[in-house]
């Protein structure tokens, strides 16, 4: 004889078995997701801190979790418009660009300073040794840029240019894109270029900062003669059209890396930042318009 309590049962027995079954259809379609990651530093030193996260993603998706280093940052905006990359490790203009060209992606994570703040700023660095005390000094000079979808190595360096009324291909000798933060850098250090734009949190973190804990730079070589406005931290995107149960589980993976694997959180930012928050699209509305001014910038020019 049926009663309440066997109904209730039967009920709670149908939703795990249906539960179940919807994370074998998605372990199914999703036997590999890939995780890319935007070219800040070279590909060794984003393997080295990157691995142990997908690592600790396979085991949490049961699902094996691939990291793909792409060559620049259009091919992980591209790679993620044709839904061949799962999940992405984006700037924010990077990311604002992916939306802007029909990339049906949801940011679901941003990234926290040490000191809770969720932002960062562009600054111009020249060696310190140098003559340049402020941007007007670099005239006629080489300039380095990061990537053409770089938040603070393109497009806040063309706003905050813009502003001061200078049109960077007409003031600097040269403008050259470096390909990565790194390189931006290491073309400053080898006289390439006389100035280079890069990312900077704090005194305690920055691109420059890492690559001085790896023996790539010395900090007290370069000066900064030029910091931006804060500008919203990145992103950790996946494809919106992923089963609701998949992002679900990726997201409690990121936001449970504090207890379940905190080495592998900590091997990414070298113990120089706060845990993930969340985040949505909504966050970069700001970064698409100022996208949409760089390229009212570049019609201009062409």
């Amino acid at each position: 004889m049926l009663n309440r309590r066997t109904l209730i049962a039967a009920a709670a027995a149908l939703a795990v078995s249906a539960g179940a079954a919807a994370a074998q259809d998605w372990k199914a379609k999703y036997p590999e997701l890939v995780f890319a990651i935007i070219p800040a530093e070279n590909a060794s030193g984003v393997t080295e801190r990157f691995t142990p996260l997908t690592d600790y993603l396979t085991k949490q998706l049961g699902t094996k979790v691939t990291l793909r280093i792409a060559n620049d940052y259009a091919a992980v905006i591209e790679g993620q418009r044709a839904g061949n990359i799962h999940i992405a490790s984006y700037g924010p203009s990077s990311f604002a660009r992916a939306l802007m060209t029909g990339a049906k992606i949801e940011a679901f994570a941003i990234e926290v300073n040490a000191d809770g703040t969720k932002g960062y700023h562009s600054v111009l660095y020249v060696k310190a040794d140098s003559p340049y005390k402020s941007i007007e000094d670099l005239k006629g000079k080489n300039l380095c840029l990061v990537d053409p979808n770089s938040t603070s190595g393109n497009n806040v360096p063309r706003f905050s240019l813009n502003k001061m009324g200078i049109k960077p291909d007409e003031f600097f000798g040269k403008v050259v894109y470096a390909g990565s933060h790194e390189n931006a850098v290491i073309a400053v250090q080898q006289g390439t270029c006389d100035a280079a734009f890069n990312w900077w949190n704090d005194e305690q973190e920055s691109n420059l900062k890492r690559m001085e804990r790896k023996g790539m730079a010395k900090y007290d070589d370069y000066r900064i003669i030029f910091k931006s406005d804060q500008i919203v931290n990145s992103p950790y995107a996946y494809l919106a059209d992923m089963p609701a149960e998949l992002k679900a589980k990726i997201r409690d993976a990121f936001f449970s890396i504090d207890k379940n694997d905190k080495a592998a959180f900590d091997k990414i930012y070298e113990g120089k930042q706060q845990m993930w928050q969340p985040v949505d699209n909504e966050s970069y509305v700001s970064i698409i318009e100022l996208n949409k001014f760089v390229d009212e910038l570049r019609k201009k020019k062409s």
